[in-house]
């Protein structure tokens, strides 16, 4: 099974995406320019090392390179994901087959970010083991694990992202005005989602574009029954995303979409409710008699009044 990269990306972004064609891009960064003030951030006891040492360790890790970095996530259903990165689940979704996008740039370092709660701390033993032997190997060695600790490692709070970061050579990276861009094949796109508030005018540039790119198309839908959210395809089939995959759900409601658990019924219960039912449960509003009377906002001062007096 390959595994599947989700790239969170604002709409108005799409055309900047896909403008090259046979290509897509994606925005790189140096991890200075990150909004976590704490990118590569590493540190070592100053109380217990040695000045001899703590100055070799300036001297080797005062600067971790700076190299060009772009971030994806390991899932596509992450509602603070489509908040933070794809405006308030306005924008998409390009699921990147990882295994093709190594095939096309072999040379890069990918892999999880790991999740600490507390500082990141280089291992004290290398540090002096390359002070004292004083070769070379042995510098590379700890210069090798500090790089993977600081570009791997982020506070614990960042954790939803699930992320998996991708860091290449500045010659990987084409220039684009003041933007560094990595523009790998279509072939690596094996999906686009739009989220469940974008407009119908990205909807369907995001459905032209899996057209003509040979890829799935999908939109990320918000049922009434679970906060996890679904999936729905052009043949209006409903999907689930089972950790590493979006997979069909064995049943699914036939108006809504939405996954159900009963195997034997075709509507979820909210698609069940009819007209007749909805005029009854209206009739019982207290809220509408009030309205009708013009009472309704003396009720909702009533209210504030009691609150305030509680």
């Amino acid at each position: 099974m390959h595994m599947k990269l989700y790239k969170y990306i604002g709409p108005d972004v799409i055309e900047l995406a896909f403008s090259e064609a046979g290509y897509v891009g994606f925005k790189c960064s140096y991890p200075k320019d990150y909004n976590d003030p704490y990118e590569l951030f590493l540190t070592i006891d100053p109380h217990e090392v040695e000045p001899e040492i703590l100055a070799y360790y300036q001297e080797i890790l005062g600067a971790i390179p700076q190299l060009p970095t772009t971030c994806f996530s390991n899932l596509p259903n992450v509602i603070p994901m489509w908040a933070h990165y794809a405006c308030n689940s306005k924008g998409f979704v390009i699921e990147v087959d990882e295994e093709a996008l190594l095939n096309i740039i072999p040379d890069i370092s990918i892999a999880d970010v790991d999740y600490k709660d507390e500082a990141n701390v280089v291992d004290l033993d290398l540090v002096r083991h390359a002070y004292e032997t004083g070769k070379s190997r042995h510098t590379y060695l700890l210069q090798r694990a500090a790089f993977s600790n600081a570009y791997f490692t982020k506070n614990i709070c960042w954790s939803y992202e699930s992320e998996r970061r991708l860091i290449i050579k500045d010659s990987d990276v084409k220039k684009i005005e003041d933007l560094m861009v990595l523009s790998v094949p279509t072939d690596c796109v094996t999906a686009i989602i739009s989220g469940h508030r974008s407009e119908e005018e990205l909807k369907k540039r995001c459905r032209e574009i899996c057209k003509s790119i040979s890829s799935e198309y999908y939109e990320m839908l918000i049922g009434k029954s679970s906060i996890i959210p679904f999936f729905i395809n052009t043949s209006k089939k409903s999907f689930l995303f089972n950790g590493h995959i979006l997979v069909e759900a064995d049943n699914y409601c036939e108006d809504c979409g939405e996954p159900i658990n009963s195997e034997d019924v075709f509507k979820c219960n909210w698609c069940t409710i009819d007209e007749t039912q909805k005029i009854e449960a209206a009739s019982k509003n207290p809220m509408r008699l009030l309205a009708k009377y013009g009472l309704l906002k003396d009720y909702v001062k009533a209210c504030a009044k009691i609150r305030k007096e509680s």
